[in-house]
């Protein structure tokens, strides 16, 4: 993610912190990824690292130095490195085709290993696809008030859970939207303690017919780059985009991320905004928010300086 960066992000970190120091006190723990962790120290050398045990063995064989005992075993020792050069072939276990088990008969090669049939469970992405939560020829024939209740229903069980039905249109626009400005930030207001930056980031899967949509506090990527780990995800499914005129959405909130189930929905709720809302709804003054919304999307792509935190914070606020 690292590469990724637009340049208007690159600029908001390294000025966060100054943004947000007078309202946004949380402290941030430091984070160290063992990925990150490099060995710096050399390894021993061997005869240093046993010379007192071979000093020892030379004083207890009558040897008065350590390159005596050395000489003294050296064609022992060149003995064994050509031993241990030797690659002995397994033998392998007895078969009806096996010479071993028919000894007139011509060795045959072994049938070749039945071809594996891939999981359905989890794409290579490590993305679940539609047909493994729900079958999808059973619920293609349902009306879309049914799979609608059907597909919450299935979500109301799971506290860290968040799902949603959004018409295929919508979403077209979500999309498209999101094509072009793969990358933003979004604020979550906290009265208490001013307001959280998070960064937002599009990945596409084709395999699986989805889109998934990362969270992540914007501290976390600041200190750990791309390393970070998301305490959100959301993915959508087109697969009855076509059929049903719908795209299933379901998100996870991760446990320990220090953020809330209604804070991961705040946060939805503006990617929705954002991304597609300036569709003229709420009249003139609707018109004129949506617009503003998407001259903060397509700044913060551009790097555009006219972006601000602070503006962006106006129309969070107003969404509240």
């Amino acid at each position: 993610m690292a590469s990724l960066r637009p340049p208007m992000l690159r600029h908001l970190l390294s000025s966060a912190a100054r943004t947000f120091r007078a309202s946004h006190q949380r402290r941030w723990a430091q984070v160290h990824d063992i990925r990150l962790l490099a060995t710096t120290q050399q390894p021993l050398n061997t005869l240093e690292k046993y010379r007192e045990k071979l000093a020892r063995k030379a004083q207890e064989e009558g040897h008065e130095t350590i390159d005596s005992l050395k000489a003294a075993y050296a064609e022992k020792i060149q003995k064994l490195r050509k031993e241990a050069d030797v690659v002995v072939p397994p033998t392998p276990p007895p078969s009806p085709q096996s010479p071993l088990s028919q000894p007139n008969s011509p060795a045959q090669s072994p049938p070749p290993p039945p071809p594996r049939t891939p999981s359905k469970k989890l794409d290579s992405s490590g993305i679940k696809p539609l047909s493994s939560v729900l079958d999808l020829p059973k619920v293609s024939s349902l009306p879309e008030k049914e799979l609608t209740a059907i597909w919450r229903f299935h979500h109301a069980s799971k506290p860290n859970s968040l799902c949603a039905v959004i018409p295929s249109g919508t979403y077209s626009q979500l999309e498209a939207t999101a094509r072009q400005n793969p990358h933003f930030v979004l604020p979550v207001p906290h009265p208490d303690q001013g307001a959280e930056i998070h960064f937002v980031q599009w990945t596409w899967d084709p395999a699986t017919n989805s889109s998934t949509v990362l969270f992540t506090q914007l501290a976390e990527y600041k200190a750990r780059g791309e390393f970070a780990s998301p305490h959100t995800t959301v993915t959508h499914y087109k697969d009855l985009a076509k059929d049903k005129g719908v795209v299933l959405m379901q998100g996870t909130v991760m446990e320990d991320r220090g953020v809330k189930v209604q804070d991961a929905q705040f946060l939805v709720m503006c990617l929705q905004r954002f991304y597609g809302g300036w569709d003229g709804a709420g009249g003139q003054a609707g018109m004129e928010r949506a617009e503003e919304r998407r001259r903060l999307l397509e700044w913060f792509g551009r790097g555009d300086e006219r972006f601000s935190v602070e503006k962006l914070l106006e129309e969070a606020e107003r969404m509240g």
